[in-house]
């Protein structure tokens, strides 16, 4: 009787109609779980390394190649990045305002899907429940109609008939939580990389036009700097 709930004929058969409503579950919670995978993959990038690509682009001033690298960069990350270089001749109050909105827009894009994966594994356990209540109230149905006269073979068979979709439920339910609470952590952590990112960008080209304003007058004191020790020379 195992070996033939293992085949879609004997899960229809002991089962009945909602095993196919708990195997479109199952098909729907599995293609969400593999382009979660896909997109975060794609994501994955070195935010440290990707940072100090940029610096050193924008202490150089050479914006150019700053955008051009942070274009290349995949996933998020990048394209925050690229949103923020974009408006770098704006104040550093502004600069954060554009990242933060950049980061607001990525954040859809982040949880897609993983609602829809915790909306299966939800779901699920439900159907796999009401088809074990429906299978219970028609073994019971037989046994009302037989007379109360039934053998305990056959209520056994009942009864088991009726777990069977409570047994799927779970099977379905239960990886697919997993595979929600897995998401939920990679999906946090990735946002978390795109307000540092943020941050960073928005301090790295504010700090780049701020040095180069106050150049000149940091030219100016140590030319200053240079008489007066040549004339505490002459003193001495």
């Amino acid at each position: 009787m195992i070996l033939g709930l293992l085949e879609p004929s004997g899960l229809i058969e002991q089962g009945g109609p909602l095993v196919w409503v708990l195997l479109g579950l199952a098909f729907v919670g599995t293609a969400c779980v593999a382009e979660r995978f896909f997109f975060f993959h794609r994501a994955r990038i070195n935010v440290g390394d990707l940072l100090m690509g940029l610096a050193v682009h924008i202490r150089r001033r050479a914006f150019a190649e700053a955008l051009h690298e942070a274009a290349r960069a995949p996933g998020p990350v990048g394209r925050v990045a690229h949103a923020t270089l974009l408006r770098y001749y704006l104040d550093r109050r502004d600069l954060r305002d554009v990242a933060q909105e950049a980061g607001q827009l990525e954040v859809p894009r982040i949880e897609k899907n993983i609602r829809a994966i915790l909306g299966t594994a939800l779901l699920a356990p439900l159907v796999g429940m009401l088809g074990t209540l429906v299978g219970m109230v028609e073994t019971f149905q037989k046994v009302s109609d037989q007379g109360g006269f039934t053998g305990p073979a056959e209520l056994s068979s009942g009864v088991f008939t009726a777990l069977v979709t409570s047994v799927i439920g779970l099977t379905v339910a239960v990886p697919l939580y997993l595979f929600y609470l897995y998401f939920l952590g990679r999906a946090k952590r990735l946002i978390h990389r795109i307000e540092r990112a943020g941050i960073e960008m928005v301090h790295l080209i504010a700090d780049a036009r701020e040095e180069e304003e106050f150049a000149p007058f940091r030219g100016e004191v140590t030319a200053a700097r240079k008489p007066a020790a040549k004339q505490k020379e002459e003193t001495k």
